[in-house]
C-alpha cells in the first residue's frame, strides 16, 4: 500500500515509498511520564523497498543520519552546534515487523506503575549521562528488554 500523508511528506518520504506504518515512540508517548521534548518516530517500510533508498530521501529534507545498523537507520533534524533547536525528531526507519519499541510503549501506557519506574530510571541517568547519549541509552537497556519481552507475551501478534 503506498500512502501519502502530511506525517511521510513532513519527514520527506513521497508517494512513492511503500510505508507500512508511521508510529509515534519513546518517552513523549507514554503518557504521565516526564520526557525530554524529543519525538521519536517509527517508520515501517515493506520489506521489498531499499532501505537506504528511503533514508536518503529523507536525509534530502534535512535529516541527519545517526547510525545504520543491521538494517536500521536512525535519523535525526534537531541538533545544533549549540545543543538542541527548538524542535528535534528521531527518525526510528526499519522494515515492517521489527517494531519492539510498540510493545514497549503500549506497555508503559497499560501499566502506569511500571511507566514511572520507567521514568524513575531515566531521571536518574540523565545528569550521569547528560553529554553520552549512547551510555544513557545502555543503561535503559535491561529495563526496556525486560519489559517489551513481558509485553510480547501479554499481546501476542498486535503488530
Amino acid at each position: 500500500m503506498y500512502i501519502r500523508t502530511q506525517r511521510a511528506l513532513a519527514v520527506g518520504v513521497s508517494e512513492e515509498y511503500s510505508i507500512k506504518r508511521i508510529s509515534h515512540i519513546g518517552s513523549t508517548s507514554i503518557k504521565n511520564i516526564y520526557a525530554k521534548d524529543i519525538v521519536d518516530v517509527l517508520i515501517e517500510i515493506d520489506s521489498n523497498e531499499d532501505i537506504e533508498k528511503t533514508a536518503q530521501q529523507i536525509e534530502k529534507n534535512g535529516f541527519y543520519r545517526m547510525c545504520t545498523e543491521n538494517q536500521r537507520i536512525s535519523l535525526n533534524k534537531g541538533y545544533t552546534k549549540k545543543g538542541f533547536a527548538k524542535r528535534v525528531y528521531h527518525i526510528h526507519l526499519r522494515y515492517i515487523g521489527d517494531n519492539d519499541e510498540l510493545y514497549f510503549r503500549d506497555y508503559m501506557n497499560d501499566h502506569p506503575d511500571i511507566a514511572k519506574d520507567y521514568e524513575a530510571l531515566k531521571l536518574s541517568l540523565w545528569k550521569k549521562y547528560e553529554h553520552n547519549r549512547d551510555a544513557y541509552t545502555n543503561a535503559k537497556t535491561s529495563f526496556i528488554k525486560k519489559w517489551t519481552t513481558v509485553a510480547k507475551e501479554e499481546y501476542g501478534e498486535r503488530y
